[in-house]
């Protein structure tokens, strides 16, 4: 698999990282590490992020490692290794086997 940059604005007034409904084929597979599915599984941790005056967005997929930016009060957080490694990179192998691993790209 070859590494996988993104660089497509966000709109105004959209969640950052959210992908909608359309933009996924409905036979695609929910499993397999894409952005559309990093994206989902994201999108299903960001309230917890933002509740506490953060965000997470993809960097990049490089092989089975996906590289990501802690935004807000979560960049700047002590806990954010924690929150990296028990919440984004548990979640993210949960849902997508071929995740090994989840690193901060500062």
């Amino acid at each position: 698999m070859s590494a996988e940059t993104i660089t497509t604005a966000i709109p105004e007034g959209a969640v950052a990282g959210a992908v909608p409904a359309d933009a996924v084929p409905a036979d695609a597979d929910p499993r397999a590490l894409t952005i559309p599915n990093v994206e989902r599984v994201l999108d299903e941790l960001r309230p917890y992020l933002m509740a506490d005056g953060g965000n997470v967005e993809i960097v990049e997929i490089d092989g089975p490692i996906v590289k990501v930016r802690l935004q807000g009060a979560c960049g700047s957080c002590p806990s954010s290794t924690m929150t990296l490694k028990m919440g984004i990179e548990r979640k993210l192998r949960e849902a997508i086997p071929e995740v090994s691993e989840v690193i901060q790209v500062l």
